[in-house]
Order: C-alpha cells, then structure tokens, then sequence
C-alpha cells in the first residue's frame, strides 16, 4: 500500500496545474469556441456547462455559425447545370454537333459523286456506257490543244535562238574592245584595227536592237501560252468533269426502277441530282464556247503583230539595215535600249 501511494504522489507531480488548464482553455481560438458549441448543441442540449473554473458555455444550437464556404457565381447563360452537378454548355455543344454534321455530309456527299464519277469514267474506257458527245466543240478543243503545243515548240525555238544570238552579240563587243586595244598598240595597223573595231561595234549595236525585238516576241508569245491559253483549256476542264458527272447521274436515273427497288423519295433525289448535273453541264459548255471565241479572235490579233515584228526585225538586221531596225522597233513600241548600256568601266562604276 506505500508503495502504491508513492506512485499515485509522483504521478500527481507530473501532471500540469489547474491554473495551467484553465489558461489553455481561456486562451482557446474562437474557432475551437464554436467547434466546441457546435458539437455539444448538435446533442439537443441547451444547458450551461462549466469547464475548469466554472465559467459557463452556452452551448445553444440557436448560435450563429459561419459560412466559410467561396461566395457563389452567378452561372453565365451558355452553361447549365447537370443532375449529376457538372456545368454543360448548351450552345457550343450544339454548335458543334451542327458542324461536325455539316462535314460528314461534305464528305458523304464527295465520297458519292467521286465513286460515280470514277465508276463513269471505267465503264467508258470498257466500252459499257455511252457517253455524251458534243463533236464540233470537242473538235475545236483538240484543235486549241494541237495550237498550244506548237506555239510552245515556237516559243522554245525562239528562245534558244534568242540565247545563241545573244552569245553572237557578246562576242562581237569583245572582239570590239580587242580591236581597239591592238590599234592603240600597233601603230603600223592602226587604220585597220580601227575599222574593225568600228565595224564589230555597229554590229553590236544593231544585234542588241534585235534582242529587244526577239525578247518581245518571246514575252508576247509567252502570254498568250501560259496565260490566256490556260485560262481557257481550265474552263474546259472543268466542262469534262461536268460531263463525267452529268453521264454518271444519268446512267443512275436510266437504272432506277422505282415500282420495284426504290422509294418515291429515293427517285426524286435521283431526279434532282441529275437536273443539276445537267444544268451544270450546260452552262460549262455555253461558257467554253464563248470562251473558245473570244480566245481565237485575240490569238490572231497577238500573233499577226507579232510575226510582222519577227519578219521586220529580223529581214533588217540581216540586210545591215538599221534605220529600218530601229523604226519597227519603234512602230512596235519597243523601248530602245542603248547599245553601250552593259557593264560600263571600273571609272564609270
């Protein structure tokens, strides 16, 4: 029993006093006041209690407690509130089903005519489909794509004369400035050397007035080729594809059987499809047309000038006759250049 008592004396010494206590509880954060209250008015007690030196706690549940809590957001108008508490946005989803469906049926739509067209294109060749024929302006096509492939043979031609000429013309300058150099230095073959010299400038001079010639004729012609020649043979393209497209939608509504395979709804697309296919090819056809036209009568208008130009040019060159080179040049607009306008001397430079 002693020995019990001593051991109930030492743990008593050990422990904190009661003016240590009632400090903690009366330094205590208001936080832990109000866990404190609401916890005991949670158990429907609304009694006094006192803690460590009596002074009392009320710990009503009528005590106000504190929303903590982020205030709330007004919700904007494009989003809504789900069962499952998730925000949906109702116009971008519908937005975006809407396109999402508007590309399925481009490509639909494309998948379909390019399998037709291309099923057109294969039961041709094998001899299994008619196509429709237009024979004088699939003649006039070909006769413009036989005219493009000699006037670009023309213009290759053109063009490397132009650049052999050219070669001629640089040589003759050289030789020139070579000539003038020896006169200054053989005093004994002066005279010659002089007039040699004079004679190779001349004719530099007048090879130049007939590169400017032979370089208009390349633009001209160059133009007329890659340019408005290509601008129609587009047209025409686009006019085949219609035909392609206006035959496969015709073979379809040819094979269609309504009283036995398809529905009054399927035959009225069918029938649609192939009255806009046929307009389609109408209008291309019209437009190729005109076009083909208006092509012809500006290509001899273009070409006339321009092979009077070449025979003018070339005819005076060769003859040594350079008033008549210069005034074609001029009759055609063709600003001269000057014959000295290369690269100058390191003093000019």
């Amino acid at each position: 029993m002693a020995e019990r008592e001593r051991s109930i004396h030492e743990m008593l010494k050990d422990t904190p006093s009661m003016n240590d206590s009632c400090g903690a509880v009366h330094t205590g954060t208001e936080g832990d006041s109000l866990g404190i209250g609401s916890a005991m008015g949670l158990s429907g007690s609304s009694s006094s209690h006192s803690i460590g030196t009596g002074i009392p706690l009320n710990t009503s549940s009528n005590l106000p407690l504190r929303n903590h809590s982020a205030p709330t957001t007004p919700m904007s108008p494009t989003t809504s509130q789900a069962s499952n508490g998730f925000l949906t946005s109702t116009d971008g989803s519908s937005s975006l089903i809407r396109t999402s469906a508007s590309k399925i049926d481009s490509i639909k739509n494309w998948s379909i005519s390019t399998y037709k067209c291309t099923r057109q294109i294969m039961l041709e060749k094998l001899g299994k489909s008619q196509r429709t024929v237009d024979s004088e302006l699939e003649a006039q096509i070909e006769q413009l794509r036989e005219t493009q492939r000699k006037y670009l043979s023309i213009l290759r031609l053109t063009r490397a004369f132009s650049s052999h000429f050219q070669h001629v013309v640089v040589s003759q300058q050289s030789l020139a400035d070579a000539f003038s150099d020896l006169a200054q230095k053989n005093p004994e073959l002066q005279k010659e050397f002089i007039c040699n010299s004079e004679t190779q400038r001349n004719l530099t001079k007048n090879g130049e007035l007939l590169l400017n010639a032979l370089n208009f004729f390349i633009s001209s012609v160059n133009t007329l080729c890659n340019k408005t020649i290509d601008d129609t043979l587009l047209t025409i393209r686009q006019y085949e594809t219609a035909r392609i497209e206006f035959d496969a939608y015709r073979m379809d509504l040819e094979n269609t059987k309504p009283e036995i395979t398809q529905a009054a709804s399927a035959l009225e697309e069918t029938q649609r499809s192939y009255a806009h296919h046929k307009d389609l090819y109408e209008k291309l056809r019209g437009d190729v047309a005109v076009k083909m036209q208006f092509l012809d009568e500006n290509r001899i208008k273009v070409m006339h000038k321009q092979l009077i130009l070449l025979h003018n040019a070339i005819a005076a060159y060769f003859s040594g006759n350079a008033m008549a080179l210069e005034s074609t040049l001029k009759q055609f607009n063709i600003k001269l250049k000057s014959p000295n306008n290369g690269n100058g001397s390191w003093l000019e430079q």
